[in-house]
């Protein structure tokens, strides 16, 4: 007989669920993670007070330390002298239902074109770009 899996609760990708909060004060957000707090506000332009990341930034901020630390992790795994490697990201909605999200990497001194091109293939495949381009549900409840 087959083991019972439960359907009820999947296994969360996270070992503590986040938690945020605002207050009185306009787009101050605290967000509680398992080891400590972000804090999370808009731009002085828009009615924030620039204490933190915004929401855009905070989300590619993810897409970036993910790309980094996959890319990292292969090139260690390959012994590979590739002391540097950067990301820039910035987004934009092409359409009121399509965001595109632009991701360009540097590899300082490296220049052969067939590791560069492996180099793409493994930034892709980080864990938070896999989760991007995927169809995304969010589940909203009380």
């Amino acid at each position: 007989m087959p083991p019972i899996t439960s359907t009820l609760m999947p296994t969360t990708l996270l070992e503590k669920d986040l938690e945020a909060s605002i207050g009185l004060q306009k787009y101050y957000v605290s967000v509680a993670w398992r080891n400590g707090t972000l804090i999370m506000d808009e731009p002085e332009k828009i009615g924030g007070r620039d204490l933190g990341p915004d929401p855009y930034t905070t989300l590619l901020a993810s897409l970036a330390g993910c790309t980094l630390s996959t890319l990292r992790m292969y090139v260690d795994r390959k012994q590979w002298d590739i002391p540097e490697m950067r990301v820039t990201l910035n987004m934009y909605h092409d359409t009121d239902t399509h965001t595109v999200i632009t991701r360009q990497l540097a590899f300082p001194g490296v220049s052969d074109s067939a590791t560069i091109e492996r180099l793409i293939v493994i930034a892709k495949k980080c864990p938070v770009s896999k989760i991007l381009e995927n169809q995304i549900t969010i589940q909203t409840t009380i």
